[in-house]
């Protein structure tokens, strides 16, 4: 025991793991501050939570099913030369899901259907049970993206843990500050969109590089980053000609 724990390679393999783990967490955060927005505020903390909570213990339960993990990939019929296992169903239906979920958001913000003042807020259970059905799209592309990097189980689920509780720790923050700026929060629709059609590619054996979809994610908010620090400075500005 001692040994594997002064192993270096342990360290570097639970370092790596574990920021690979954070970032493709971001796509499960960004549906949760979207989704746990349609609570009333005093739901919204406790949504988030039992969220992460879900997803933690579903991918710790993943862990331990490798066999089972292993069996989802393997094909459960041919069609025309396409072999189709429980895996790509899964990514498939999420994919679809989330791509429908974004366009709707985005089309109840451009009409304003979504003010709850209006419309009213969204049922608790009916919330927590899209968050836990997404968990289970985002767990198992999380865990078999894991398996790929190592087998050693302490090491993947050490890395999980370690990367769902930095995820709650920045999830009220997150979900502020997307819901507190519009153009952000389109940006992090749009981002779900990419994402499920990413997941939809996979289910099909078109692999798209997640890399390529933060990236593109990340420049668009540090474009968004630069038209409101440019608008903060205009109305700054614009105040003090009006004091002068």
């Amino acid at each position: 025991m001692i040994e594997f724990l002064l192993n270096p390679e342990t360290w570097a393999a639970l370092l790596t793991l574990t920021v690979l783990e954070i970032v493709l967490g971001i796509d499960n955060l960004v549906f949760l501050a979207i989704i746990s927005a349609k609570l009333p505020p005093h739901q919204q903390d406790r949504a988030r939570k039992i969220g992460l909570f879900f997803a933690l213990f579903l991918r710790v339960a993943l862990l331990t099913t490798l066999t089972w993990i292993a069996g989802l990939t393997k094909p459960i019929v041919t069609i025309m030369e396409f072999d189709l296992s429980w895996r790509d169903v899964i990514l498939g239906l999420g994919g679809l899901y989330l791509v429908y979920k974004g366009v709707t958001e985005i089309h109840e913000s451009v009409e304003g259907g979504s003010d709850p003042t209006v419309k009213g807020y969204a049922s608790y259970w009916v919330v927590i049970s899209q968050i836990m059905i997404l968990d289970l799209v985002f767990s198992l592309d999380s865990i078999i993206t894991a398996v790929g990097m190592t087998n050693n189980l302490p090491v993947m689920i050490a890395a999980i843990v370690i990367a769902i509780l930095t995820m709650m720790f920045a999830a009220g923050a997150v979900s502020g500050f997307i819901n507190r700026h519009p153009s952000i929060k389109m940006l992090a629709l749009a981002f779900l969109i990419l994402v499920g059609t990413a997941l939809m590619a996979d289910a099909a054996h078109f692999h798209i590089p997640r890399g390529y979809l933060y990236f593109a994610i990340a420049f668009s908010i540090m474009v968004e980053a630069l038209n409101m620090w440019f608008r903060h400075g205009e109305a700054k500005r614009s105040q003090n000609s009006e004091r002068a």
